[in-house]
């Protein structure tokens, strides 16, 4: 039987972040589901929209050796010639990574210039997670020129189709970030290396720190803890957008007489010093006020880490509640206390890890490969 052709699009290494480490997880995925095709920008965002570097050269865990550097998603010009290189391969299918409209005008023009070829969306968000005025409009542009569709939480899936009227599509979860066990740190290695008590109860918010992730809640939750868990630290590890929003997180530290308690990681993580934090931690907290699904959880089950997180978007559909972690109401500091004083109290670190990994299919990236051949054949 032959192979299918496939194009994936999308930000791979040297690009930094989550949906750069799932694009090229993914492909190496699709490589065993056929003939595969990986294609990525020259040139991502103008430094306008994206002030920070984009890039980071630290791991080439994830790094896809025949990438072709080939989309500039600011040269219309450009989306043609790349619009001839994919249709001169007679793909099968090209799936595409969606999950901000600034791209919109780039994959409209390419994807109407395709020829004789399927066009999968692959919606890590179908709109962003900060809105703006036309981000409607050009969401339901692009994803309209798609043949089928993959989400992954309930939100998106009813997002998707207040824009397209019955698509194609699976709802899937998000599978697990594997790649960064590099060393296979014991937790008494990792904590040594960042100088964290070995008895120390360990929670761990990492990422990206925005507004609608919520750690203002999980700040607010830590004097309960504190007061009910002997030993609780909470690292936040991460880079915030600005001096002013760090300056507002580390007034409450200050506010909740949290100086002991908390340890503060600021900055950009990269890849390669992302597994010390995951490996040191006990648990690890999503308090996020909204969200459509979230990398960080399944970095944490690659680790197999149990993981709290709120009951908003798709992170419900991760955690298995009693059994992997705990969902608890968003907005709650009260809330998040409480799943964290249950879980140290009760001991449920055994339980849950040997429930993460009993799991391990559920989040697996051959379940993905398997999902996109069924919408390709």
């Amino acid at each position: 039987m032959e192979k299918k052709k496939i194009v994936l699009i999308g930000p791979v290494y040297p690009y930094k972040g989550g949906i750069a480490h799932y694009t090229g997880l993914l492909y190496r995925a699709l490589k065993q589901l056929g003939d595969a095709t990986m294609v990525s920008y020259k040139f991502q965002y103008p430094k306008l929209l994206y002030k920070k570097e984009q890039k980071d050269y630290s791991n080439d865990t994830f790094k896809i050796e025949d990438t072709n550097y080939w989309i500039h998603t600011a040269n219309p010009f450009n989306w043609i010639r790349t619009a001839k290189k994919i249709n001169h391969r007679k793909p099968d299918m090209v799936i595409i990574q969606w999950w901000h409209p600034y791209f919109a005008p780039c994959y409209w023009v390419l994807c109407r210039l395709l020829k004789r070829t399927k066009v999968l969306f692959v919606c890590h968000n179908v709109f962003p997670h900060e809105r703006f005025p036309m981000d409607r409009f050009l969401t339901k542009a692009v994803l309209r020129q798609g043949n089928c569709y993959i989400v992954q939480s309930k939100t998106d899936a009813q997002d998707l189709q207040s824009v397209i009227k019955n698509p194609v599509f699976r709802q899937t979860v998000h599978p697990t970030y594997n790649a960064f066990k590099l060393q296979d740190l014991s937790k008494e290695q990792a904590r040594s290396l960042i100088a964290i008590g070995q008895k120390q109860k360990v929670l761990l918010f990492f990422g990206f720190i925005r507004e609608y992730k919520g750690l203002s809640y999980l700040l607010q939750a830590m004097p309960d803890v504190i007061r009910k868990v002997k030993d609780a630290r909470l690292l936040v590890v991460g880079d915030f957008s600005g001096p002013e929003e760090k300056n507002r997180y580390l007034d409450m530290v200050q506010q909740y007489k949290l100086a002991d308690a908390v340890k503060v990681y600021d900055g950009y993580v990269s890849d390669k010093e992302v597994e010390k934090f995951f490996a040191a931690c006990d648990l690890v907290v999503l308090p996020y006020i909204s969200a459509t699904q979230s990398g960080i959880a399944q970095i944490a089950y690659g680790f197999e880490k149990p993981v709290i997180v709120t009951n908003v978007g798709g992170l419900p559909d991760v955690v298995d509640d009693g059994k992997t972690g705990y969902v608890v109401e968003a907005g709650s500091p009260a809330a998040l206390a409480d799943a964290v004083i249950r879980y140290f109290a009760q001991n449920k670190e055994e339980e849950f890890t040997q429930n993460v990994k009993k799991q391990a299919y559920r989040f697996s990236w051959d379940r993905m490969a398997e999902t996109i051949g069924e919408l390709l054949n």
